[in-house]
């Protein structure tokens, strides 16, 4: 929906649905899908026993709103408006019964469908929670995770940073309109994620101030689009927990990273972890979670530690499942006796284990 004026009116019905008051995402969808997209009519809504108030609410012009979008729309490039039923919806988030009628988008809207982890925590991290952060970050950005959060000060920024600093994707969703970047320090940060590949995205009109009570809604938009979502450092009444709570309504994975007692900013992680929420230790511990990354983590812990593996060329060739010893030194063109010795001296370091049919990755590795 990015071309001419004209073909905006096909907004006007979205427009009604969003406007109208207590209304909602779920009860405007399900008007919507009962409806189709051609009802914005009187006699159409009264055919489908639509009661009076609402009927006149619905039929409330909207062109003034309109208009107004379509000038916020081509005022600058790369700028889109999605509805429920457009193509480019993040699929994920289209599942979802509360997902926002409509979506303002900054970016790339390709970036909404990639895998994503959703990254949130602490607005005053400690230094272990930043370089819980930094570190864990730039591994699940390389087997290939989108990283989503809210752009806040402390984990959600550094989420976004160390993203960045990788070379990932990474997608900001924002508790206010578009034009009003919140926190305003971040305004730098929201435009390198825009201008490299990733997307900043709000269901809030692109002009709406920041506001107490959106922040709680974008957070179910944040756990929408991921597979996951992994908190890194929360006090007991964070804000996190309430991404949690909704990760976990939607089906999603939850993470949390641990942390000592004495740290105020980790019960809320210690919580979850109790609660049932996986204990994350290192990157893997994600991967191995989210359906089709388990290979990624075997090439991630690869990647990082080649320089320290021993003999890394016959390490590449022995898998998460048995391998004979014959078929081993076959891939590695050594002889069987070689092949051998090696196997043993990596089994008592602790890097492979011997099993029945032949050797498999030890978890160290």
């Amino acid at each position: 929906m990015t071309s001419t004026a004209s073909e905006f009116h096909a907004l006007l019905p979205w427009l009604a649905l969003q406007q109208a008051p207590g209304l909602g995402p779920v009860r405007g969808w399900q008007l919507w899908q009962r409806l189709g997209p051609d009802w914005l009519n009187a006699d159409r809504l009264l055919e489908a026993g639509v009661d009076d108030a609402l009927r006149r609410q619905l039929l409330a012009p909207q062109h003034e709103l309109l208009e107004r979008l379509l000038k916020w729309l081509h005022a600058g490039p790369d700028r889109h408006i999605l509805t429920r039923d457009h193509a480019g919806y993040p699929w994920l988030l289209n599942q979802l019964p509360g997902a926002p009628l409509l979506l303002f988008v900054e970016g790339n809207t390709g970036a909404l469908d990639l895998p994503q982890l959703a990254v949130v925590g602490s607005r005053h991290p400690s230094y272990v929670g930043k370089e819980n952060t930094q570190t864990l970050v730039p591994p699940l950005v390389e087997a290939g995770l989108a990283i989503t959060s809210g752009l806040a000060m402390g984990i959600d920024g550094l989420a976004h940073q160390a993203t960045l600093n990788a070379g990932g994707t990474t997608l900001a969703v924002f508790g206010s309109g578009l034009a009003c970047c919140h926190p305003k320090r971040h305004a730098r940060l929201a435009r390198q994620i825009a201008e490299s590949g990733g997307a900043l995205l709000s269901e809030c009109y692109p002009w709406e101030p920041p506001q107490a009570f959106q922040f709680p809604r974008r957070n179910r938009i944040i756990s929408g689009l991921s597979l996951g979502v992994l908190v890194m450092e929360a006090a007991e009444r964070s804000g996190s927990l309430i991404t949690a709570r909704f990760a976990l309504e939607q089906g999603r994975e939850v993470f949390a990273v641990p942390g000592a007692r004495q740290n105020s900013q980790a019960c809320g992680c210690n919580r979850l972890i109790q609660q049932g929420a996986k204990l994350v230790n290192e990157a893997n511990d994600v991967l191995e979670e989210l359906a089709g990354f388990s290979a990624a983590a075997v090439k991630i812990h690869e990647t990082a530690t080649a320089q320290s593996l021993p003999y890394p060329d016959l390490l590449d060739n022995v898998g998460l499942e048995a391998t004979a010893l014959d078929v081993i030194a076959d891939r590695c063109q050594q002889p069987v006796h070689e092949v051998l010795t090696r196997l043993v001296e990596l089994e008592l370091a602790g890097w492979v284990e011997s099993v029945p049919g032949g050797y498999v990755r030890a978890r160290r590795s």
